[in-house]
């Protein structure tokens, strides 16, 4: 392998993300339904890595179940790297930022094999989005209670 790096940038393929027709002819990009448009960006650099299709596929498809946990990520940055110069244990590193509202998310990990640490990191990354979304839920929760407590404390 020589020393290359490669950058792409791709909406993820998602079935909202593909364009329309319109009754006149012209092509229109899905939105949902609050008009926000669908997909978020995804930019997929590498170093000392040629990109396969097999590759940027499995990327991808991870990045979709991310953008599913959380639909309001903008961008998710990727960087797969290869270092001849490490042990053979962490040979493949990976690391992923998803830009979000609020504050970024990320993950790396290092494996002897890439396919093994693009899934590790997109586990790492789904932990996150679960444990932002259950203290989010928590605060609601918490004040909910409160204002019902305070209510049945009035009534009586």
């Amino acid at each position: 392998m020589k020393n290359t790096k490669k950058s792409l940038v791709k909406a993820a393929t998602h079935r909202l993300a593909k364009p329309r027709k319109t009754a006149s002819g012209e092509t229109r990009p899905r939105t949902r339904r609050s008009g926000v448009k669908a997909g978020m960006k995804l930019i997929l650099s590498t170093h000392n890595i040629t990109l396969t299709d097999a590759i940027e596929n499995h990327i991808v498809s991870r990045i979709e179940q991310l953008e599913h946990l959380d639909p309001r990520a903008i961008d998710a940055r990727v960087v797969i790297e290869h270092d001849h110069a490490k042990v053979p244990e962490r040979q493949f590193k990976c690391s992923i930022r998803l830009t979000e509202p609020g504050p970024d998310l990320f993950a790396e990990d290092a494996e002897t094999d890439l396919y093994a640490a693009i899934d590790l990191v997109a586990k790492k990354l789904e932990q996150q989005i679960r444990k932002r979304r259950n203290k989010f839920k928590a605060r609601n929760h918490n004040e909910a209670a409160k204002s019902k407590r305070l209510r049945q404390e009035s009534a009586l």
